[in-house]
């Protein structure tokens, strides 16, 4: 039941059911009565009560973040309903046309964190609707949800916490601010794949340290992410990052690599975007999600509003505890099914973290493909290798 009372109402907010501010106001020529008189209906009539589902029949979606971003995505998603309807009102709420840039690019262009974060939002919320066509059993029994960052938002728009113009609202915001914040200090990511012996802490702490005899003050350098197990993502000041890859041996770490970032993302770096994403989150009406939502910053689930305002305005300059997040999702007892997994967005990251986080529930996961555009109710499965 709440699901799908969820997809009912982010559904009906996709379209700004409420008209309180101008970004908010459907796009001009959307017969939005006729567009909504099915999600409507769903929340008018009544629910019958229904037996416990088995795990196996429950489904869980998971939102990707940043970096997943192709040109190309949304392509296999218009042919679905609402889709469009999404896309012109995200042209209305961000003043540029999102899906001219996620079709046609160029690369360069979308990969701006001020232009990725929206178009991540966007094209996965819009996967929800292919999910939804194609296999609509998939939303009503969706028990729980979490988003990589950014997907975040999509997450509690997806639950019913924000309608779909004010989640988008809000991620402009962020991503601007993150955006301007980036440009400050020349920082970055690093991707690191460690070993048992890896001591992550330390080796911050002497980049830090190198930084320092650099002449670089308050030199910032700490995981940001925390993706499986060895598995982490730091981010800091680029000379910081550079002295970890010049010295990986020495800290045991098997692989390195800089992502394409513009800076260094969910650290104190990105201390100026906290109030004003925290401000417009104010001016939002964040209800109680009807599925579980799971924060980045904790791995649990929220509670309410408050929680969700606090939460969401610490996300930007705490570490993403993705493997935690998983942990508590997929946690039961020995024996007991695991659901099945939906990856609703651009990218398959998110897939493969699962995969080195819990073998057993990856081999119930699929994804919504976003390029392609597929009839195909199986969407497009993983085969375990």
């Amino acid at each position: 039941m709440s699901a799908r009372l969820a997809w009912a109402a982010w559904a009906w907010g996709a379209c700004g059911r409420r008209g309180a501010s101008s970004f908010r106001m459907p796009p001009p020529g959307v017969d939005v009565a006729e567009l909504l008189r099915d999600t409507t209906a769903v929340v008018e009539a009544p629910w019958p009560a229904t037996a416990r589902r088995p795990p196996a029949q429950c489904s869980v979606l998971l939102f990707p973040g940043q970096g997943s971003q192709e040109v190309g995505m949304g392509r296999g998603l218009l042919g679905f309903p609402r889709v469009r309807q999404l896309y012109e009102a995200a042209r209305h709420v961000l003043g540029y046309d999102l899906l001219e840039l996620c079709l046609h690019g160029p690369q360069e262009d979308l990969d701006r964190t001020v232009h990725c974060q929206p178009a991540v939002f966007v094209a996965s919320l819009a996967a929800v609707e292919k999910l939804h066509h194609l296999q609509p059993a998939v939303i009503e029994n969706c028990v729980a949800t979490a988003g990589f960052s950014v997907g975040e938002f999509a997450a509690l728009v997806f639950a019913g916490a924000m309608e779909f113009s004010e989640g988008l609202y809000a991620v402009k915001v962020r991503a601007e601010a993150m955006q301007e914040a980036s440009e400050a200090v020349p920082s970055g990511m690093l991707s690191v794949l460690g070993q048992r012996q890896s001591n992550f802490s330390f080796a911050c702490m002497e980049a830090r340290e190198h930084c320092k005899s650099l002449g670089i003050e308050d030199a910032v350098c700490e995981v940001s992410n925390y993706l499986f197990p060895d598995c982490r993502v730091i981010s800091g000041h680029l000379e910081a990052l550079k002295f970890l890859q010049k010295n990986s041996a020495k800290y045991h770490f098997r692989r390195t690599k800089l992502l394409p970032v513009s800076g260094g993302f969910h650290t104190r770096l990105m201390a100026p975007a906290v109030e004003p994403l925290t401000q417009i989150l104010d001016t939002i009406n964040i209800k109680k999600p009807l599925v579980a939502v799971h924060a980045n910053v904790s791995g649990n689930r929220y509670m309410n509003p408050q929680h969700i305002r606090k939460l969401l305005g610490q996300q930007v300059v705490s570490p993403v505890k993705w493997e935690q997040t998983m942990h508590s999702i997929y946690q039961r007892k020995k024996g007991t099914e695991f659901p099945s997994t939906f990856e609703v967005g651009p990218g398959r990251q998110l897939g493969s973290i699962l995969k080195s986080c819990n073998l057993q529930a990856w081999k119930s996961y699929s994804h919504v493909d976003v390029m392609q555009t597929s009839t195909n109710p199986d969407l497009d499965p993983e085969s375990p290798q």
